[in-house]
């Protein structure tokens, strides 16, 4: 079942002239100043080991006011860059690869003995709460274009599902039930404090209609239960998971998290800090390479803005590769091979893609650890920047079922020019048609007879013999 992206926007010849201009005013880069009783401030370290400036210390970037909360009012040119950035998605899903080839046989379709009747019945227990107008807005059919209209930016682009900002707290906390019940205990904690510090950027900045802690969209694809294939998504400013569930095997890419600022040390927040581990053990890593792996691995010693080829440099996704829109992207293994590191140094790397894979709920990230592990000689760890403790770097760890990625950006509501800590971007995807459970879900179809509006097991033929490889019995569901 592949997955199709229809919309149809307006042609713009113009857009692709205008692209840079218009993804930097998107993105905070255009030209701005200070808010009036901020300090401006640049962000040290980015040239070898300045200090990191603390988030406070910038001022507030001045930007267009562009809604979170319904569709933004976009100029023309503004909506001439959102057609050029999401024509990817006109094309049908294919997934990442390192050649425009998938390699198939990468992910059975088989039994984990890891249950997700919590996940289904946390859903079932959300949806039942909703009124027959809200349910009509959540539930979409599971092969629906929505699934792949995430975007980790604030304005309103294109969402949808309910908008977890206008339910009752009761109802709310049904969605939130869900998230946990599918994520890890670090997983969910991370998750609300991205939506915490979402919120606190609002109040900073006086922009309440484009930053809170509310402002998210829970959506479903398909009828949640223990016997059919379905899927949930959350979609809004630097949370975007996707999560299927096919039996009791569970998809948990695309997965975006990020956040800015990424550290609170007063007010109702202090002691907040996001993406420690992932910072900490991507360093970890880089630090233990001999020279020799070191420049198998540094594919460039800075990210600084002056430093950067005009290729490397994308205004609004930084040194990543694999964001919003990016389902399709061809990105040939870079870095040094994990067959070449030391056993302490593959420990490392196991560790580092675990930070990740741990974001989903425990027994799960096992599974998925497993496939991993299959793969671990073919697995690649690439590094941009600083290796200093204040940054700023982006690193990338790529291998056939796997596909992570760490970034420092730029300030968009505070008003640093150049990459900090301060600003973090992470994705993980499953490459060769494992997003969104898409390899899965045509096995599934193929397995599964549905002509006749059921979901049932097509016949065995005669003659055939019953083997570990087909799948067991089941009973009829649409």
């Amino acid at each position: 079942m592949g997955l199709v992206f229809g919309l149809k926007f307006r042609r713009c010849r113009r857009a692709r002239l205008m692209l840079g201009l218009l993804i930097a005013v998107v993105s905070g880069f255009a030209v701005a100043t200070a808010a009036t009783g901020q300090r401006q401030a640049t962000a040290g370290g980015c040239r070898g080991g300045g200090s990191v400036k603390y988030w406070t210390d910038f001022g507030l970037r001045q930007m267009p006011a562009l809604s979170a909360r319904r569709p933004a009012d976009f100029p023309p040119a503004m909506q001439a860059m959102i057609e050029e950035r999401t024509k990817p998605l006109r094309e049908p899903f294919l997934g990442l690869t390192t050649e425009g080839i998938v390699r198939p046989g990468l992910f059975p379709l088989r039994a984990t003995g890891v249950s997700t009747s919590p996940i289904a019945e946390a859903a079932a227990a959300f949806v039942g709460a909703l009124s027959a107008g809200q349910r009509q807005r959540a539930v979409f059919p599971l092969d629906a274009d929505e699934r792949r209209q995430w975007l980790n930016a604030h304005p309103f682009v294109f969402r949808h599902g309910v908008m977890l900002e206008d339910l009752p707290p009761a109802t709310r906390q049904l969605g939130l039930g869900l998230v946990q019940a599918s994520l890890s205990a670090r997983g969910f904690a991370q998750a609300r404090d991205i939506m915490r510090l979402n919120g606190l950027v609002g109040e900073v900045t006086g922009r309440p209609d484009e930053y809170t802690e509310w402002l998210y969209f829970l959506s479903f694809f398909g009828d949640p239960g223990e016997e059919r294939p379905w899927a949930w998504q959350i979609d809004g400013h630097h949370l975007c998971l996707n999560c299927t569930i096919i039996g009791d095997q569970l998809v948990f890419t695309p997965a975006f998290m990020g956040s800015e600022p990424c550290q609170v040390f007063t007010g109702p927040l202090a002691g907040t800090m996001v993406f420690t581990a992932e910072e900490r053990m991507g360093l970890g890593l880089i630090r233990s390479l001999d020279d020799q792996q070191a420049k198998q691995a540094i594919l460039q010693p800075s990210i600084h803005p002056d430093d950067l080829p005009p290729g490397l440099q994308d205004p609004f996704e930084g040194q990543m590769l694999a964001g919003a829109f990016r389902d399709n992207a061809v990105i040939p293994y870079a870095g040094v091979r994990a067959a070449d590191l030391s056993e302490g140094q593959r420990r490392r790397l196991r560790a580092l893609v675990a930070t990740y894979t741990g974001w989903a709920r425990e027994g799960h990230s096992g599974v998925t650890m497993s496939e991993v592990d299959r793969h671990l000689d073919e697995t690649y760890f690439a590094w941009m920047g600083s290796v200093s403790d204040d940054g700023p770097f982006y690193y990338r760890v790529h291998s056939p079922v796997m596909l992570i990625e760490f970034d420092h950006h730029p300030g968009v509501a505070f008003d640093n020019p150049v990459p900090s800590p301060n600003h973090i971007h992470t994705v993980v995807r499953t490459p060769n048609g494992g997003d969104y459970g898409a390899d899965l879900l045509r096995q599934h179809h193929q397995r599964f007879d549905h002509t006749n509006g059921t979901h049932a097991l097509p016949r065995v033929p005669p003659g055939h013999i019953q083997t570990g490889l087909d799948a067991p019995a089941a009973p009829e569901h649409r």
